[in-house]
């Protein structure tokens, strides 16, 4: 993929390992953001308010992450790729299924999936660590960190002290 001339100093090759790792991050965040927002219509449940409600702020969340994933992807003299199409066709994520309401089954397939972008992305900070990027691995740390967190809570509504 080309790039546009930018004055950020970065070497070509660290902006392209970059562009393209945020790339691939962009499509799974989107996919993640998409069937998160697919669980908050859908999720009944004892706890449906709390749930409904949590979600929702994992969305707000999640979407501040996806546009500063994509404003560096620009930063760095790429395209932000971020169509549905490119989506549906780029995202490593599981199909969400679309036949789910009970609470326990929409927080398994979040839980599955949330854990899976939080191992890509700690992937992602491997790698552009090693290209050199500090700025994208904060980000991309900072993404990991909110991954965890809304993982962790996901987690909670199922787990019972044994």
């Amino acid at each position: 993929m080309s790039q546009y001339r930018s004055h950020n100093d970065l070497p070509s090759n660290t902006k392209a390992v970059s562009i393209n790792i945020l790339n691939a991050r962009l499509a799974d965040a989107i996919d993640l953001a998409l069937l998160t927002k697919q669980a908050h219509w859908n999720i009944k449940g004892p706890n449906f308010i709390a749930l409904h409600e949590m979600i929702d702020g994992f969305r707000t969340e999640l979407d501040s992450h996806v546009d500063t994933m994509a404003e560096r992807v620009v930063q760095l003299g790429g395209t932000a790729l971020g169509t549905t199409q490119v989506v549906a066709g780029s995202t490593t994520l599981a199909p969400y299924p679309t036949d789910i309401y009970s609470s326990t089954d929409h927080l398994a397939a979040l839980i599955e999936r949330y854990a899976k972008l939080g191992s890509l992305m700690r992937a992602a900070i491997d790698a552009t660590a090693e290209a050199g990027d500090a700025d994208t691995n904060d980000l991309l740390i900072a993404f990991s960190r909110a991954l965890d967190k809304q993982l962790w809570f996901l987690e909670a509504h199922l787990q019972e002290r044994e």
